[in-house]
């Protein structure tokens, strides 16, 4: 089945079912000419949005519609965990090409809803219109975040401690894995597959370290260790030093990278798309921000350099050496087409 065997209006019908999900400060949902809500005095509204494209960001052929909208509406909410924000609502807009079956849209809108239930997220509407050849999602999120607790990239000082919410690199091994047609034949590498394909949003570690004194600047892997601190340093004129032995790497990548021959710092520096938390803090909070994260999440939060005022990033090893480290990252305008997949 087909969308011109139920028109626009009937997809839309379908397709709303599950949406409202929070009553809250909504005046109208899906189903007039605009989404209308409300918002409370001291909040500062945060806004992001990702547009995703056939034969660029993913093969439609390869990839599951479930796996597809999880993970559309999942780098949206990571930009708003990074800035300390609570999300709150979410517009989904698509361009469907002829030949794509209903179904297949039916169970992207289940991706999406299945992500949006898990953190009380609204789907108030969006856009649906025809595409020549390639199907396109954007996806919009509104976000929420007390106007003292937001956290930016530019706002880092020299003697921050420089956190990592997780291990990196996972998402990328499992980029390697759908690329090279790697059957994922143990638990490790089903482990660096779904960190790929279904990577979590930190919501809940955002708003937590927003909450804190002394955290200073904060962004998503999105790009890339050395690329998203780059991001950091750049936007706040500083410098940063990170130590290698200090970088946290997966069990699960050191015996990918043992198998297969490569280098699991390489890895958690220059892998995409792990979607942990970097963020600043400054030294006299440091233990007790990581004591109470700790606490809270009963995972660690992990130090891996400082920031500095030299202007640029360098890589410290165990033997005393420094290596200068440049972004390695993912760059849309670079990157050759073949690694543009991204899900599977």
């Amino acid at each position: 089945m087909t969308l011109k065997d139920i028109g626009e209006f009937g997809f839309i019908e379908k397709i709303s079912r599950g949406c409202f999900i929070r009553s809250q400060n909504i005046l109208k949902a899906i189903g007039d000419d605009a989404a209308a809500f409300t918002t409370k005095a001291d909040e500062v509204i945060l806004i992001t949005t990702d547009m995703l494209v056939e034969r660029v960001h993913f093969l439609r052929n390869t990839t599951s519609g479930f796996n597809l909208g999880y993970k559309s509406l999942a780098v949206n909410l990571s930009d708003i965990a990074a800035m300390g924000g609570t999300a709150k609502e979410a517009f989904v807009s698509i361009a469907i090409p002829e030949a794509c079956p209903l179904e297949y849209l039916e169970d992207l809108y289940r991706g999406i809803k299945s992500l949006a239930a898990e953190f009380d997220i609204n789907i108030l509407g969006g856009d649906t219109t025809g595409s020549k050849t390639d199907l396109i999602i954007n996806i919009s999120v509104v976000g929420a975040v007390p106007e003292k607790e937001i956290l930016y990239r530019h706002t880092a000082q020299p003697g921050d401690i420089i956190f990592s919410t997780g291990c990196l690199g996972d998402s990328r091994a499992g980029l390697q894995l759908i690329l090279n047609k790697t059957v994922a034949d143990s638990e490790e590498l089903k482990a660096l597959f779904n960190a790929h394909i279904l990577p979590w949003p930190y919501l809940e570690e955002g708003r937590f370290l927003a909450h804190q004194g002394g955290v200073h600047a904060a962004i998503d892997v999105s790009d890339g260790l050395s690329s998203d601190l780059g991001h950091i340093i750049r936007e706040s004129n500083a410098g940063a030093r990170l130590y290698a032995e200090k970088i946290p790497v997966s069990k699960n990548l050191q015996k990918f990278c043992t198998r297969f021959d490569a280098d699991p710092l390489e890895y958690a520096l220059g892998g995409g798309e792990d979607y942990m938390l970097l963020c600043t803090i400054s030294p006299d909070k440091a233990d007790s921000v990581a004591r109470d994260y700790l606490k809270k999440f009963g995972q660690p939060i992990y130090p891996i350099g400082e920031i500095t005022d030299s202007g640029e990033t360098e890589l410290v090893f165990p033997d005393g050496r420094i290596k200068s480290v440049a972004p390695s990252g993912w760059n849309h305008f670079k990157i050759p087409a073949s690694r543009l997949l991204f899900v599977h």
